[in-house]
């Protein structure tokens, strides 16, 4: 297993002066502990790899970023971690309109998320463009939608532009 930190990689995140300092990652390894798990070098990898992350990550993106740090990465610790750091608050998962589970790093608000099933663009719902849909889910079915696994895939303007413009295109040429 190799030295941790690794040489050249700085103070880590929940250790020492860093970028993060005062952060909730400053507080994880005494979040751990107090929920009874060890404080390893593979917990404070995948705690560097999303400290230095934004926006959403795949779980499988993780393991390689960590892969990139330790060659021994284990998928499974990876994941039981992100387990136990999304009980913590610290990341929230969702589902890509393909199923793929997605990491969204420290998510400051609950949000959605739009997919083009054409180009595959990803765009975040925010809570207020939702209301009226979850209102009407609400009323209707007494139903209360988790926003964080709201996925909705469609045609974007621009996709849905390209295809107006094929389809009387295609019409022209008849």
């Amino acid at each position: 297993m190799p030295a941790w930190p690794p040489a050249g990689s700085g103070p880590s995140p929940v250790e020492g002066p860093s970028r993060l300092a005062g952060a909730p990652w400053a507080t994880v390894r005494d979040r751990l502990r107090a929920r009874g798990l060890r404080w390893t070098p593979q917990r404070r990898e995948l705690i560097d790899v999303l400290a230095a992350s934004t926006g959403h990550v795949t779980g499988s993106e993780l393991v390689e970023r960590c892969r990139a740090v330790d060659p021994a990465t284990v998928p499974s610790t990876v994941y039981r971690t992100l387990h136990v750091l999304e009980a913590l608050g610290l990341v929230s998962h969702s589902h890509g309109h393909d199923g793929r589970e997605e990491f969204h790093v420290l998510p400051e608000v609950d949000h959605g998320h739009l997919h083009c099933t054409r180009c595959r663009r990803t765009w975040e719902l925010p809570a207020g463009e939702a209301a009226l849909l979850t209102a009407a889910l609400r009323e209707a079915r007494g139903f209360a939608v988790d926003l964080s696994h709201l996925s909705v895939g469609g045609l974007c303007a621009d996709c849905r532009a390209q295809l107006a413009a094929l389809g009387s295109a295609g019409l022209a040429l008849e």
